[in-house]
């Protein structure tokens, strides 16, 4: 940006430029276009007048290389026309991803939106030690999602509550995992918890109630009707996580339910 400064003096009028544009003299280009002139008896006529030339420094956020990164990475995949719209969270940011070609840009149980969030957090937090979330989205989906899980949750605690058995869902993130924990958590008779590292962490599901046990000694097998161990059924387990969470994904798991539903991925 260019700008005409006057003042009494040209040392005024350079000040008064660095105050205007918030920045120090040696950051700005100066022309003197005219000087204040001296008269008789030595009287200054005039004011000094001289050219500002100022550009600002280009600040690069965090925001700005993720929604950067997205965007390269869409068009690698051949997918044009795309819009990333960024809106403020708490410590970071919401990416809201817009395009014709939905299905390619979710993938398969929000695979490919988890990769864009895990990737560019990876890229992104290169710049300073200072933590930026990443959240992703598009078409809704996580809203979507979040209702589905609610549903199996809702599910899963039935049969825990009518069998008395726990039960242990497939592994899933950590967005995820505090989905099932609060909808259990409004669930009477249930109890979550989640165990085993990552990619492999998962939650069970058990019930807070104790059952009477039905082995009465009796029969060959020592139980009634001679059971064997062999013939109980194996625990069920719900297959609802990605191949990109098993394969690659490496957050640590934050599963305190204060901490929001988008947690954070500490490297």
């Amino acid at each position: 940006m260019k700008k005409i400064f006057t003042a009494a003096t040209v040392e005024e009028a350079k000040q008064a430029a660095a105050a205007e544009f918030g920045a120090a003299e040696s950051e700005i280009t100066f022309e003197v276009i005219e000087e204040p002139k001296k008269g008789l008896f030595g009287k200054v006529k005039g004011e000094a007048k001289v050219e500002a030339e100022y550009e600002p420094p280009v600040v690069v956020t965090k925001a700005d290389v993720a929604k950067k990164y997205m965007l390269d990475v869409i068009a690698a995949m051949g997918i044009e026309n795309a819009e990333i719209t960024v809106s403020d969270t708490e410590n970071g940011a919401l990416f809201e991803i817009k395009s014709e070609e939905i299905e390619e840009l979710i993938g398969k149980k929000g695979e490919l939106l988890d990769a864009f969030q895990y990737l560019s957090s990876l890229v992104c937090n290169k710049l300073d030690r200072d933590y930026f979330r990443i959240s992703t989205d598009c078409a809704g989906f996580r809203a979507r999602r979040k209702v589905q899980l609610e549903e199996l949750a809702k599910k899963i605690s039935a049969n825990v509550k009518r069998t008395g058995r726990t039960s242990a869902l497939e592994p899933m993130n950590p967005y995820e995992r505090r989905i099932i924990h609060a909808a259990v958590s409004e669930i009477e008779g249930v109890t979550s918890r989640s165990t085993g590292e990552e990619p492999y962490r998962k939650v069970l599901i058990s019930s807070t109630e104790k059952k009477p046990r039905n082995d009465f000694r009796g029969g060959k097998g020592g139980r009634k009707g001679g059971g064997r161990r062999g013939d109980r059924k194996p625990r069920a387990h719900y297959d609802i996580t990605t191949s990109f969470e098993k394969d690659y994904k490496r957050p640590k798991p934050e599963d305190n339910l204060n901490t929001g539903l988008y947690g954070k991925i500490e490297f």
